[in-house]
């Protein structure tokens, strides 16, 4: 079975976007690149439609989106166009807001009961002091709501340096949630890879420099890693809490088990599959395949 596979991305370039596209030729697919900010939706009474370079697109049969962080709102509008439009896509656009929304992710997260850092998240609240002991007291991190890769993240290592933090960030009316720091954790991380239920990959990542921001790749260093199966299930959960097929999920280990960070609904690729050596890319691909015949059937 040949399908015809879109890789939504605005830059052709990136080694995820280039891997995804090779590995669906690989398999004997069609495959192409549309840039999802180039789109123009249209709707008519005779049903939804996308217009780009031109023509518009009729014969797609599954899209693998990579939406960056910066255009959320068109690039899941887009996504949703196709969603409309009955073409399978890897990661749904509610399930890509979700998992981009971090005060979000953390109640979906807390509603499966999903173990994670202590998360607090006020209306710009005065009480600065409460809402750090929610916290569970200093050292505390504060993340911006819309931060990616670690940047907006600051760690406060005193009461004093919480607050004023915290205030500074009320002031502009900056939108933060302030989260317990997992100490024991020492700036490692783990990165897994879920794919339709199962983890398909993981690495563990360490800090060169002792450093809380684990989401800061360039000050790491990674070695392929095999999961326990607490840390394997609670991976698999936190993809299924998000409603997502393919998801990357962020891990630590705390004192009271592993603990989830974050969850991506389009995960890098580059990183996982140099240190892992696996055809990570070829999995995803293998899932299209199976989810276009299954709606086939």
């Amino acid at each position: 079975m040949t399908l015809k596979i879109a890789v939504l991305s605005r830059d052709s370039e990136l080694y995820s976007t280039r891997r995804l596209l090779e590995a669906a030729q690989e398999r004997g697919h069609v495959a192409q690149i549309i840039n999802h900010l180039k789109c123009n939706l249209e709707i008519d009474p005779a049903g939804p439609q996308i217009h780009y370079n031109g023509s518009y697109i009729t014969d797609v049969d599954a899209i693998i989106p990579r939406i960056g962080a910066s255009v959320t709102f068109y690039g899941t509008a887009v996504v949703r166009q196709f969603e409309m439009m009955s073409v399978f896509t890897v990661a749904d656009s509610r399930s890509i807001v979700h998992a981009r929304d971090k005060l979000r992710c953390s109640q979906l997260l807390s509603k499966y009961k999903i173990g994670q850092p202590k998360t607090v998240f006020t209306n710009y609240s005065k009480n600065v002091e409460h809402v750090v002991e929610s916290a569970g007291g200093t050292p505390v991190v504060l993340k911006l709501l819309q931060e990616t890769t670690g940047i907006g993240a600051v760690l406060a290592e005193d009461k004093a340096a919480a607050e004023s933090v915290l205030e500074a960030f009320n002031g502009v009316k900056a939108r933060v949630i302030v989260q317990e720091y997992i100490k024991e954790a020492k700036g490692t991380d783990i990165r897994v890879l879920v794919v339709d239920g199962d983890v398909i990959a993981a690495i563990k990542r360490f800090n060169k420099n002792v450093d809380f921001q684990t989401n800061r790749s360039s000050r790491k260093k990674s070695k392929p890693v095999n999961l326990s199966d607490a840390e394997k299930q609670m991976a698999i959960m936190a993809a299924r809490a998000l409603k997502l097929s393919v998801a990357g999920v962020h891990l630590i280990q705390s004192n009271r088990g592993p603990l989830v960070l974050e969850v991506n609904s389009s995960p890098g690729l580059q990183e996982l599959e140099s240190v892992t050596k696996l055809d990570i890319a070829g999995k995803i691909i293998e899932f299209i395949e199976r989810s276009v015949k299954k709606e086939e059937e």
